[in-house]
């Protein structure tokens, strides 16, 4: 063993205990942030982050090396953006981890995207959905043909309920494919498809050469332009069911948002089925969450009539000094949604390009429950906290 050796050994246990400690937290990101004076580390866990470490400046280009290395990136290129993976084995499990660097003002910065294969839910069930949206869910999954859009921002998965989706669906006598960007998890039995920019194999290429392959049931990774809504709508027209994302804030949003791409109002009302919404609100902690009582304020708040509640009993997060949430109050992450069914009611609406405002507002009064709604149930039930249905669902004022 050379002197180098010895001392990389100890750079090398860094980083390797970095990676078990975040997969231990149930860390979704891990952030390698150089400044000035200091080299720090960050967790993000149920969508929060907070500090992990502040190392000397000394190490900073030792451990962004390593990372590299371990990403397959070029250590020597520190200038421009590179994107790389990380495949490991961490006390038995499979964790897939997507490397970002960045060129910052003191340095590269760095962040590890981990994605636990053997921990994934995939199953419709048990994403947190309440039973009445699951069955309508299951309802659109069976039409021969037409569009279901998810719908909501980065981080809010939006991936792993099409992943969910998929598998309800998957069975030996349908023709399932795929485009992404990337492939997230492996489903057996499905033709899945990576878009790589570099060779402009993008989503619309991507599509176009799967209805080349005779599939029943196409998912789109995103909808990203015009382009490739127009495809997906003619998919959809010719006899395909069409799964994909959208980036809006709620499930009325996605019809304005393709028409704003350019579709005609006509195409899109006659293509889509339904849009889900949804974002992840922070699970109550089982071991320290604390009962309390919800006040008609409150109710309100999350979308709730105070005079059709009964049982006012409901758990806030609890001790500081839990172990099980290292103090947060909460362990873990559930779905809240919202389903918007196109109706005859919607696609005249659409037709007549009104604003997703007011198809919401009339979607309402035939019994369209929003986001917040769905969170205010789930409050009852205990299984969050009123704080976080309010943050996740502030753009939801209808």
């Amino acid at each position: 063993m050379t002197d180098s050796d010895d001392d990389d050994a100890p750079i090398i246990r860094y980083v390797n205990a970095i990676i078990f400690k975040a997969s231990s937290e149930r860390a979704s990101d891990v952030h390698i942030e150089p400044f000035e004076e200091r080299l720090k580390v960050r967790f993000r866990v149920d969508g929060v982050l907070y500090d992990v470490a502040s190392e000397d400046k000394s190490f900073q280009a030792s451990i962004i090396s390593r990372v590299k290395v371990m990403a397959g990136l070029n250590i020597a290129e520190k200038r421009l953006p590179q994107d790389g993976r990380i495949g490991l084995k961490i006390a038995g499990k499979d964790v897939d981890i997507r490397v970002s660097t960045v060129p910052t003002q003191f340095g590269e910065r760095i962040v590890m995207r981990l994605l636990d294969k053997s921990g994934a839910v995939l199953d419709l069930d048990q994403l947190g959905i309440d039973e009445g949206n699951a069955n309508l869910m299951k309802k659109l999954l069976q039409k021969p043909n037409g569009i279901v859009l998810v719908t909501g921002p980065t981080g809010s998965g939006k991936t792993t309920t099409l992943y969910a989706c998929l598998t309800y669906i998957n069975k030996p006598d349908l023709n399932i494919l795929t485009v992404e960007d990337p492939i997230e998890y492996q489903l057996d039995g499905v033709g899945q498809m990576q878009i790589n920019s570099k060779i402009d194999f993008t989503f619309a290429s991507g599509l176009r050469a799967i209805l080349r392959q005779d599939p029943d049931v196409v998912m789109v990774g995103e909808i990203r332009d015009g382009e490739t809504a127009e495809i997906a709508i003619q998919a959809s027209l010719t006899g395909h069911l069409v799964l994909s994302t959208l980036h809006t804030n709620d499930s009325a949003g996605a019809v304005t948002r393709l028409i704003d791409m350019g579709v005609e109002p006509f195409l899109v009302s006659s293509s889509l089925l339904a849009v889900v919404a949804q974002r992840l609100v922070r699970r109550l902690c089982k071991h320290c969450k604390v009962p309390g009582q919800i006040t008609d304020e409150e109710l309100r708040e999350i979308g709730l009539d105070p005079s059709k509640v009964s049982n006012r009993q409901i758990f806030r997060p609890g001790a500081s000094q839990c172990p099980h949430c290292q103090g947060s109050g909460y362990a873990g992450r559930l779905g809240i949604h919202e389903i918007l069914v196109i109706d005859d009611e919607v696609r005249s609406q659409i037709i007549g390009r009104l604003d997703s405002n007011s198809i919401k507002t009339s979607a309402m009064k035939r019994g369209f429950s929003t986001l917040r709604m769905d969170g205010g149930r789930k409050v009852l039930q205990g299984v969050t906290s009123v704080e976080e249905v309010i943050l996740a669902t502030h753009d939801d004022f209808v």
